[in-house]
């Protein structure tokens, strides 16, 4: 009698989702530091990136709290990868925001093909 295993290997789309969360993440605190008056420079500085990283742990991370379906998963996932984005839009970046979008879309889609392959 033969085990099959789940296929746990690392391929380069899942490090290249790991640095486009991160980048989100960062985004979002730069964007809150610099874009806000005092004093919601600091709400807003460690508010946005603390809630995407709430959002993540709590639905689309490997050992999610909260499981939900893959659809459900992706639109956390794109709220966060969107607000990224936008960010970089509205701190005056538009090559790095549209950067940002295509390079996070095409892995998201990726990933998105694996979920259902």
């Amino acid at each position: 009698m033969t085990v099959t295993r789940p296929d746990t290997s690392i391929r380069p789309n899942d490090v290249l989702q790991f640095f486009i969360e991160l980048f989100a993440f960062a985004s979002l605190g730069i964007w809150g530091f610099v874009a806000w008056p005092m004093p919601w420079n600091i709400v807003v500085g460690i508010g946005a990136p603390a809630i995407a990283i709430v959002l993540w742990a709590l639905f689309l991370s490997p050992k999610a709290v909260l499981q939900i379906d893959n659809y459900g998963k992706a639109l956390i996932e794109i709220a966060v990868m969107v607000s990224a984005a936008y960010v970089w839009w509205d701190l005056g970046q538009p090559v790095v925001a549209v950067a940002f979008a295509l390079i996070a879309t095409i892995s998201g889609v990726i990933k998105g093909r694996k979920a259902y392959a």
